[in-house]
């Protein structure tokens, strides 16, 4: 992938992450299941971390 692409998908997978946070704290809230929640945050956080050191190896070659 290049820089703008990862960069992209950096951006997309935040706005995943926060969106999924905002439906997590309405889930404690109303005392729903917040498993599959967080399962997908964590899954995000290590999409994020990936991309990240994509981005990372790009710039340092």
């Amino acid at each position: 992938m290049t820089k703008e692409e990862l960069q992209t998908k950096l951006v997309e997978l935040k706005s995943d992450y926060v969106r999924i946070q905002s439906d997590l704290d309405k889930l404690e809230y109303v005392k729903g299941r917040v498993s599959s929640a967080e399962g997908q945050l964590i899954r995000l956080e290590g999409e994020i971390a990936e991309v990240n050191r994509q981005l990372d190896e790009l710039e340092e070659a």
